[in-house]
């Protein structure tokens, strides 16, 4: 496979892995073509590559600094702006764990943690939703603390422990 084809591929299936993150494919795909890009890259280098306009390269190139897994560089005596990814990869997947959770789980701790207050009426569908909301708040707080524990836990005991399965 020739570079060109392994690249395109490459940039092709980080778009589709980027809806599971979260992220449209236009900004997976940004993503992936400064995630292997030798060096920094101006947005109009970006537009060419993916073919996409000026304004969908810079609102997702912004998204991804918002992330924190893209950085702008400046050039001295150039005015254009380039962009490099984080190359770290374990940080990268920290980085977007800290996202999602600050953006789906933890909204979602916060509805079931007001929730819980329903008065209980003494009625099957009462006791049924609470029942359910309970156990639902709870698995959601393990899932954060495992997320926590990810978060701040070194990549060196986490490469130790996969290992184990492979």
């Amino acid at each position: 496979m020739k570079y060109s084809e392994g690249k395109e591929k490459f940039i092709e299936a980080w778009g589709k892995l980027g809806s599971s993150w979260g992220i449209n494919r236009t900004m997976a795909q940004i993503h992936a073509l400064l995630l292997i890009a030798a060096e920094p890259l101006s947005t109009e280098q970006i537009m060419e590559e993916l073919n996409i306009s000026r304004g969908n390269a810079n609102m997702n190139t912004r998204a991804l600094m918002d992330w924190g897994i893209v950085h702008k560089e400046l050039k001295a005596g150039d005015r254009k702006e380039y962009f490099y990814a984080e190359k770290d990869i374990w940080h990268v997947a920290t980085l977007v764990a800290e996202e999602r959770k600050r953006k789906e789980l933890e909204p979602v701790l916060k509805v079931l943690a007001q929730v819980k207050e329903v008065t209980d009426d003494k009625t099957k569908a009462t006791a049924e939703f609470k029942k359910v909301t309970t156990d639902l708040h709870s698995f959601a707080k393990n899932v954060d603390g495992m997320l926590d524990t990810f978060i701040k836990t070194e990549q060196g005991f986490f490469g130790k422990f996969f290992k184990i399965f492979r």
